[in-house]
């Protein structure tokens, strides 16, 4: 299935861009280490968001299909850019916590964790991109 975007570049490094399927939009702007304003998310934060929803998002379709609340759940993403040879991302530390108050089953965590494997934002990062991920 392909979903289509439109992104507008409106001046001043500062784009808009539209889901075609919602008409949702958001916008971006390049961070202050890079000549921006750093007045909303950077491109690169963005790939930062897309990991964390995506690990969040593929462990809710496997908890709901299970039976396994896990309401609350959160992901802390730390974007770390490299500067050389060309800039990117040179890191992504994730930490998912799971609610304290919900007493997951170790088989359920366990359950949880190899869903966030199959995250497709994960698989479609370059194999260059440090990646840490760990669960609580």
């Amino acid at each position: 299935m392909a979903v289509e975007v439109d992104i507008e570049y409106q001046g001043n490094l500062r784009c808009q861009a539209t889901h075609g399927p919602s008409r949702s939009t958001l916008v971006t702007d390049a961070p202050t280490d890079n000549h921006g304003k750093g007045e909303t998310f950077a491109p690169t934060d963005l790939v930062a968001t897309a990991l964390g929803s995506c690990l969040l998002t593929i462990m809710g379709i496997v908890a709901e299909r299970d039976g396994i609340d896990m309401s609350g759940a959160t992901a802390h993403v730390v974007k770390e850019m490299a500067p050389k040879p060309t800039r990117r991302i040179g890191k992504l530390t994730v930490k998912i916590t799971l609610p304290k108050e919900r007493s997951l089953s170790e088989k359920d965590k366990a359950k949880l964790e190899r869903a966030a494997a199959q995250c497709p934002v994960h698989a479609s990062l370059h194999p260059d991109i440090e990646l840490a991920v760990s669960f609580e």
